[in-house]
């Protein structure tokens, strides 16, 4: 995974999407509601902390001081050996033009608001999948946009699967074809059937 900014509405979506495709023994996670000078010199002595494979620090805030943004630029524009950055927010916005220039930008789409579906994500057997494709084939098209957000949510937060770059990158796709009117089976039933075989990977 390259270095990156990540958005997202809800930055606990982007950070469940971004550790579930990450290994979680040489992953550092700095989590805080405003991101400051003290926070970016923890994330400046844990960088210089050298590992022998990559090791990624995920940067999770609300919003970022400036001063501490441009404690951290030289070291997001020459970092350590085998050390990865990945700066989450709510919007690319919060961090200066200087970063952002620095760094792959990258949003989640991602409706805030829960909507309650009638199938556990992390309980579901083929037959309840089979249902729920049964039940929903006629939904509209914001709809159905909605049902794939929560779907997502649903994976990353509920059922905590691990979920690779491939897979997360199938939602941004659902979304496109649910926006060009394709049958709302067709794109629930590839998400479902990748959530059933991924959870059955992260439970072997």
């Amino acid at each position: 995974m390259e270095a990156k900014i990540l958005t997202c509405a809800d930055i606990n979506v982007a950070k469940e999407a971004v550790l579930s495709g990450i290994d979680s023994k040489l992953t550092k996670v700095f989590e805080c509601d405003e991101f400051k000078v003290d926070d970016a010199k923890a994330v400046m002595k844990e960088a210089y902390i050298c590992e022998e494979s990559t090791k990624h620090l995920v940067i999770v805030a609300s919003s970022y001081r400036i001063e501490a943004q441009n404690a951290l630029l030289k070291l997001l524009e020459e970092p350590p050996r085998n050390i990865v950055f990945i700066l989450i927010s709510k919007s690319k916005t919060a961090f200066l033009p200087t970063i952002r220039s620095r760094m792959h930008v990258e949003k989640i789409t991602y409706n805030s608001e829960r909507r309650a579906l009638e199938i556990n994500i992390k309980k579901m057997e083929l037959s309840d999948i089979f249902n729920f494709l049964k039940n929903n084939k006629n939904i509209a098209k914001g709809e159905l946009k909605e049902i794939i957000e929560e779907i997502l949510k649903m994976a990353l937060i509920d059922a905590k699967i691990s979920l690779n770059r491939s897979e997360l990158a199938l939602f941004d796709k659902a979304l496109t074809l649910a926006e060009l009117n394709t049958r709302a089976q067709t794109i629930l039933s590839t998400l479902l059937l990748m959530l059933y075989h991924a959870r059955a990977r992260s439970q072997s």
